[in-house]
């Protein structure tokens, strides 16, 4: 097992940074700050840092095909322009926003966007695994879901690997390409001893998973292996990993200050800041919505 640390590259004090997905057409990365409300973005060459308001806790944002994003904000999907603007939420769906919000999405190998909810009391499992179809329609995939995390999907597309959070673990599920349905479900890596949170895959289809209560970073082999851990020094929680850069080979890691005491911010001086490190493996490029607005 290999040990590194990851260093601050954007100081954003997010409330709770989550979903960094990075953009290989403009080279930048995005991600959210949920209880604040914003999608950021950031130009790792330029140093270049903004950000846009969602108007509602934002779980999640992806890539659009056409060059758009679309947001998983608090209980619907919302479709934007490249840099937030004109935003319009995907009518005929809706979760139950009194009681869950959603988390965490990607786009699956097929350009659908899959995101789940979570439970505002963190304990109950209220939440579930929504797909949303390039033409708009919604279906769910799987219910029973205390707080939806992390996704990943093998380089064939045929395992789909998942978090929920209060079980300590990573799941993997046989997936339908056409239906997009998922079945089978066994456990492939036991986290055990902390909360695990977003996840990222690479291209040797190992697992680099968020651990949100330890302050690091862990990479598993398919088969539940620890391979390498990465710290994050001061950087209070850790929230979600995915690979960018112009080589693909850098790991961008979000953080939040969620949570954390007077006494504990003092300590974790980079909280809520966003992290990075090169590796010496690439990630893919992340997959694209195939639709858009109706």
């Amino acid at each position: 097992m290999t040990r590194a640390a990851a260093e601050p590259v954007l100081e954003v004090r997010a409330t709770l940074g989550e979903g960094p997905v990075w953009d290989d057409r403009e080279q930048r990365l995005l991600f959210v700050d949920i209880m604040s409300e914003r999608v950021h973005w950031f130009h790792p060459d330029s140093g270049d840092h903004s950000s846009s308001a969602a108007d509602g806790p934002v779980g999640a944002v992806v890539l659009r095909e056409d060059g758009g994003l679309v947001l998983a904000r608090h209980d619907c999907f919302v479709h934007a322009g490249p840099r937030g603007e004109g935003r319009a939420v995907v009518e005929g769906f809706r979760a139950d926003g009194s009681a869950v919000r959603f988390n965490d999405g990607k786009v699956d190998p097929w350009g659908r966007f899959v995101a789940g909810t979570m439970s505002w009391e963190e304990a109950m499992p209220a939440g579930a695994l929504h797909m949303l179809w390039p033409d708009n329609t919604v279906t769910t995939l799987l219910e029973g879901v205390t707080i939806s995390n992390g996704l990943a999907w093998s380089a064939e597309g045929d395992v789909f690997y998942y978090i929920d959070s209060p079980t300590r673990r990573v799941d993997a599920f046989h997936v339908s390409p056409i239906s997009g349905t998922i079945s089978g479900r066994r456990t492939v890596v036991e986290i055990g001893d902390v909360f695990p949170d977003g996840m990222a895959i690479d291209d040797e289809g190992c697992l680099w998973v968020a651990l949100w209560d330890a302050g690091l970073v862990r990479r598993y082999a398919p088969d539940g292996r620890l391979l390498e851990v990465v710290d994050v020094p001061e950087g209070g929680h850790v929230s979600s990993v995915a690979f960018g850069g112009a080589g693909m080979s850098t790991l961008y890691i979000t953080t939040a200050r969620a949570g954390l005491t007077e006494a504990e911010l003092a300590r974790a001086s980079h909280a809520g800041d966003l992290f990075a490190l090169e590796v010496p493996v690439t990630g893919p490029a992340p997959f694209r919505f195939a639709g858009g607005p109706s």
